[in-house]
């Protein structure tokens, strides 16, 4: 059986997490992973479990608010944060919490995270699956924004998230990383990108990072974790286009995991001769 291949909210922005369900309950996605974010639909289980009988696709997972952006979402404290994400999850009957590392500012729950994370993974069925994200940069410099680690290998997690845009930033090699997390690797990120200091998120197969080659090694070791489509469609210019990335992004996911072609994408970017 083939790897369930679900569509993260963050994929749909601007649009609300409303249009998220619709769109992933139309275009044939598996599920949804649902960003806790800004968007107040977003915060509220109810409203979410509403959204998920209208529209009939299961919520698999609920991604923590870590962002800047989401500092001040479910309050300031960073336990009481995942505690909702959990309980959340477990109302929702989703299988995991996406978690980032804390910021190396958060000192005190950085200290505590590895074990904290460990006791409240011993505490219930969710998986709390830590993601791993990048070095960053200013003035060409690199600085650790991440603390204990931004790379997840460092530290003895029991469930990881593979995130293949932040490995593109950090310049990881996605397939090492993978084989090295093993059984620990229960839920991936798709997306793409072309080594630059941004987290561009791209659609598979538009960048640098071996989407198609790390999908066939899943989907060929019977991987019975999760493959989220996040990849960024703000630049889209109107819904057809949103849609066909996300359609294109799905088949990609799909044809790759079953080892079979996938259609070229008309919008990839050629390779340099």
């Amino acid at each position: 059986m083939s790897p369930l291949v679900t569509l993260s909210t963050a994929s749909t922005y601007p649009e609300s997490t409303a249009a998220s369900f619709e769109m992933a309950a139309r275009l044939g996605y598996d599920g949804l992973e649902v960003m806790v974010g800004t968007d107040a639909v977003s915060q509220d289980p109810d409203a979410l479990l509403r959204l998920r009988d209208h529209y009939g696709i299961a919520i698999t997972s609920v991604h923590a608010p870590c962002l800047l952006i989401s500092q001040r979402v479910w309050g300031t404290d960073p336990w009481p944060k995942l505690q909702r994400a959990q309980a959340a999850a477990e109302l929702l009957g989703a299988s995991t919490v996406v978690v980032h590392p804390p910021f190396r500012w958060q000192r005190d729950y950085a200290r505590e995270f590895v074990e904290g994370i460990e006791r409240m993974a011993s505490e219930t069925e969710v998986r709390f699956a830590v993601e791993n994200m990048y070095p960053w940069k200013a003035a060409s410099r690199e600085f650790a924004a991440y603390l204990p680690s931004w790379d997840v290998r460092d530290d003895d997690y029991r469930h990881t998230t593979l995130d293949l845009s932040h490995t593109s930033v950090s310049r990881s090699d996605a397939l090492e990383m993978a084989r090295d997390l093993g059984d620990r690797l229960v839920h991936v990120h798709l997306a793409d990108g072309t080594g630059s200091s941004l987290d561009e998120h791209l659609v598979p197969g538009r960048g640098g990072q071996p989407c198609a080659e790390l999908l066939g090694v899943l989907g060929e070791s019977g991987f019975d974790g999760q493959v989220v489509v996040e990849i960024s469609t703000r630049k889209a210019v109107d819904r057809a286009e949103r849609e066909r990335d996300l359609r294109h992004a799905l088949a990609f996911a799909r044809g790759h995991l079953a080892g079979e072609p996938v259609a070229d994408d008309p919008a990839a970017v050629p390779e340099e001769v």
